[in-house]
């Protein structure tokens, strides 16, 4: 047996060595991490700070006091951009072009990842690398031609889809890259069970793979149409007069009221609002999307 001490009477116990000890203030990290991360966050939203509040100012005051808050705080500007018919019909041709370019994007996305993670056949992942490479073919390289070939050969020049289908060709390998691993990851025992209940390939790849794979086809919705609201270059070619997006907008406006800068800012501010907050209220949909694909 062995002997058990104890202490003795009177005499606090001595405390455990293996006890956590509390950490100082930064226990959870270095403390040039916090500073060189507060450093990036100040140089990346510092200009947009500068820009929201430069719209509630007048261009005296920015003349006069560059770096200084509105006083007193203008509405003009906003207002101004808001009642702007120009304004509400870039901003359509935007929200036309990005819901064509997500619709392609997510739909053709799924059909062409679901067979390169679920079926077994030859080049299967040589077909995969295709998409790979795909990563590495910016859409600048094939401006030129994708000119030629939009208003020469198809003749949709100056239209939606002339704008839409090419910028959902060069989402698509980004679209393929983050499915195909999610749909890999969904487990093998499903499908067989619904094979057994009946079920064709096609049958569950509607009833049952579309659903569970939400969170991946939220995800690459999101990044295809934040992506097709900012392009510029592709629009800026195929596009004109009241068929122009929201980027073109703001430089349109920039050119043609270069001396009022607090209206530009104003116009600039509320250009980027839509996609700003689509993306934050879809932030936690597009982790849980790329948190699956990473697993599988």
């Amino acid at each position: 047996m062995t002997a058990v001490t104890t202490a003795p009477p009177g005499t606090a116990p001595e405390p455990a060595t293996d006890r956590p000890r509390r950490g100082n203030a930064f226990s959870g990290g270095n403390p040039l991490v916090y500073a060189i991360a507060l450093v990036v966050v100040a140089l990346t939203l510092g200009p947009v700070v500068y820009g929201v509040l430069g719209g509630f100012r007048t261009n005296a005051q920015l003349a006069a006091e560059p770096a200084g808050m509105p006083d007193p705080w203008v509405l003009t500007n906003y207002a101004g951009v808001l009642t702007n018919p120009a304004f509400w019909q870039y901003t359509w041709n935007s929200v036309g072009i990005a819901v064509i370019t997500t619709a392609v994007v997510v739909v053709f996305g799924i059909m062409a990842a679901y067979p390169l993670a679920r079926y077994e056949f030859r080049f299967r992942e040589g077909l995969f690398m295709v998409f790979v490479v795909g990563l590495l073919f910016p859409a600048a390289v094939a401006i030129v031609p994708l000119f030629i070939l939009i208003t020469q050969n198809l003749g949709m020049g100056n239209t939606w889809l002339g704008v839409a289908l090419p910028q959902a060709a060069f989402a698509l390998p980004m679209t393929v890259v983050i499915l195909r691993p999610f749909l890999m990851a969904l487990p093998k025992e499903l499908e067989e069970a619904a094979m057994l209940d009946g079920a064709s390939r096609i049958g569950f790849f509607w009833r049952i793979l579309i659903p569970l794979s939400g969170p991946g086809m939220v995800t690459v919705g999101v990044l295809a149409f934040v992506g097709s609201w900012n392009a510029y270059l592709l629009p800026l070619l195929l596009l004109q007069a009241e068929n122009k997006t929201l980027p073109l907008g703001v430089a349109d406006f920039s050119s043609e009221h270069s001396a009022d800068t607090a209206g530009v800012f104003a116009f600039t501010t509320l250009a980027m609002i839509p996609a700003l907050v689509f993306f934050l209220a879809m932030q936690k949909r597009i982790v849980n999307g790329l948190q699956g694909a990473v697993k599988g």
